[in-house]
């Protein structure tokens, strides 16, 4: 129950800030967005650090699995589908990025002890699939193969997370605050180098709503978001973990229900009811 806790947790922020990212990047580029949420959590972090009298690994080798994380983990895909949202739906842009729990489950088959795949998980992870494609609306697939190299960017930011979680599970240990923040120095210095170069921020004038959003990211989906995550990865595994991607359709959803007035149909339903199937087939032990 506590690792299901711990993954309605990550839905409920991680689902969530897809709108929050709408709001920032109406006057905020998408480097500038993604370099911004990521420091502003390195600073939260480091200071509860170091409130709790902890301090970050000494120089050595310990940091080379810690900067393979905020790379992978952050950085790259943060801009990667960014970048690709510019030029694609983000209907399809949730089809492709729920591609991950598939790649997750196949790179832990070979890398991960205990993450083999089975007939139940490789068929519930099959029919979540089709649960979001169903939920996003089949007529966002007309649009695979157009623009191809967006499409690319947002699989490649989907990859980075799978290769991410089954990295985390082999390599995090001791104090999860300490690897957060870790992971999180390590990311600013990968994606505040390509904001300052790509998109001149001192250009931009955010609006109120676009701060708000940033700061909210920053703190949750970022910040709190990477303890929980890595706390999730040690605990149930990458694959348990890579289920988020298909729940959190089910809060941007929700979201748009209760925030926005928005009615879903038939097709949303049978989508959400084919997403908890997968799910509950994919966690079946055998007799």
């Amino acid at each position: 129950m506590r690792n299901w806790a711990l993954l309605a947790a990550l839905v409920a922020m991680w689902g969530s800030a897809f709108m929050f990212m709408k709001i920032g990047v109406a006057t905020v580029a998408p480097a500038t967005l993604a370099a911004a949420r990521i420091l502003l959590a390195a600073a939260v972090l480091y200071w509860l650090m170091r409130a709790r009298g902890l301090a970050l690994p000494p120089p050595g080798r310990r940091w080379l699995p810690l900067i393979a994380l905020g790379i992978l983990g952050n950085g790259l895909p943060f801009f990667l589908i960014a970048w690709g949202q510019q030029f694609i739906d983000s209907a399809l842009a949730g089809i492709l990025i729920s591609a991950m729990p598939l790649a997750t489950m196949l790179l832990a088959h070979f890398l991960v002890a205990g993450e083999r795949i089975t007939h139940h998980r490789a068929l519930g992870f099959a029919i979540g699939f089709a649960g979001v494609i169903v939920l996003m609306g089949p007529a966002a697939l007309t649009g695979l193969g157009d623009q191809a190299l967006a499409q690319a960017a947002v699989l490649g930011g989907a990859l980075c997370y799978a290769c991410n979680s089954v990295l985390a599970r082999r390599t995090i240990a001791g104090d999860f605050l300490v690897s957060s923040t870790a992971v999180l120095i390590t990311a600013s210095i990968t994606i505040v180098p390509v904001a300052l170069l790509v998109d001149y921020p001192w250009r931009d004038a955010p609006s109120a709503g676009s701060i708000a959003a940033i700061v909210w990211l920053g703190i949750g989906p970022t910040a709190l978001a990477t303890i929980l995550y890595f706390r999730l990865i040690a605990a149930a595994g990458p694959t348990f973990m890579s289920n988020v991607n298909y729940l959190s359709p089910i809060v941007a959803l929700a979201a748009g229900m209760l925030l926005m007035g928005e009615r879903p149909g038939p097709t949303a339903v049978s989508g959400l009811l084919l997403i908890l199937c997968g799910i509950a087939l994919s966690r079946r032990t055998p007799a």
